[in-house]
Order: structure tokens, then C-alpha cells, then sequence
């Protein structure tokens, strides 16, 4: 029989933004942790670069708890003298972004691979790189991980 273990991170911040099908000018949110979210965010934790291999991470199983449900909320943005695509001058981009405020969610991780999930939580207690939910300018309220936090069976 398979021995499953399993990696509870704690994600929670003032805002959170959980992209799934963002497009040009409009930049969504899902309600919860999206997979390739939580992924993104131990890739920074590993040190792992956009464009590196993540085929290690296709075997895990992710699960949300939603402890606080967030806000919707959305902003309003603007950006001057962005060069046309066809490279004749310049125009105003207006943009919108949509995010959670004050959301808190336990994510569960599971794998057969011990020592993936523990490679894992080491990383999230020491992060190479920081950490965000989301975006670069969502950073978590609390750490991911008590200290000494380690993969359950």
C-alpha cells in the first residue's frame, strides 16, 4: 500500500490575487488558491526561475480550505505613453485588476514523494526568493509554515 503524506500551508494576506484566464487590458481573480498560483509561489521559494522545468511538481494534489472568505475587490489602472503595437507612437492603457482582500486559506498538499514535500517545506521556511500570493505587491500576513513544520503521513 502507497503512503501518502501531506504539507498544510497557511495563505493569508491583506490582498491576494489567484489569476486563471487574465486577458490584455482585464486581470481576474478565482475565490481561492489556484494550483499554478501555489506553484508559482514554491518555485520562488526554490529559487526555481520562469521557463525551468516544474514537471517534479505534476504529481501533487492540492486541496483549499477557505477559513476567510476574501473580498472581492478591483482597481482601476493607468498607464501613459505605452507604445502602440504597430510601433507608431504612444497611447492610454487603462486596465483593470481584480483581487481578494483579507482572505485566508490552508492548502493542502499531497504527494507520495516525502522528500518532495519536505524539500518544499524547507524552502517555504527559507525562502530564496520572496514570497507573494499572487503578485509581486501581495505579500503573505504570516508565514506559510510554523517553524519546524514537516510533512504528515
Amino acid at each position: 500500500m502507497r503512503r501518502h503524506y501531506t504539507l498544510l500551508l497557511r495563505l493569508e494576506g491583506p490582498m491576494q490575487s489567484w489569476g486563471y484566464r487574465s486577458r490584455f487590458d482585464y486581470r481576474d481573480t478565482a475565490l481561492e488558491p489556484t494550483r499554478s498560483g501555489v506553484i508559482g509561489l514554491i518555485c520562488a521559494a526554490l529559487g526555481i526561475a520562469r521557463g525551468e522545468d516544474i514537471l517534479r511538481f505534476d504529481p501533487i494534489r492540492m486541496g483549499v480550505r477557505v477559513d476567510k472568505e476574501g473580498r472581492p475587490e478591483r482597481d482601476y489602472h493607468t498607464a501613459l505613453d505605452v507604445i502602440k503595437a504597430d510601433g507608431k507612437g504612444t497611447d492610454t492603457v487603462v486596465s483593470y485588476r481584480d483581487y481578494l482582500a483579507d482572505a485566508s486559506f490552508t492548502v493542502g498538499l499531497q504527494s507520495d514523494d516525502l522528500q518532495l514535500l519536505q524539500d518544499i517545506a524547507d524552502a517555504l521556511q527559507s525562502p530564496k526568493w520572496p514570497l507573494f500570493l499572487g503578485r509581486k505587491a501581495f505579500p503573505l500576513a504570516v508565514p506559510p509554515l510554523k517553524p519546524g513544520e514537516a510533512p504528515k503521513e
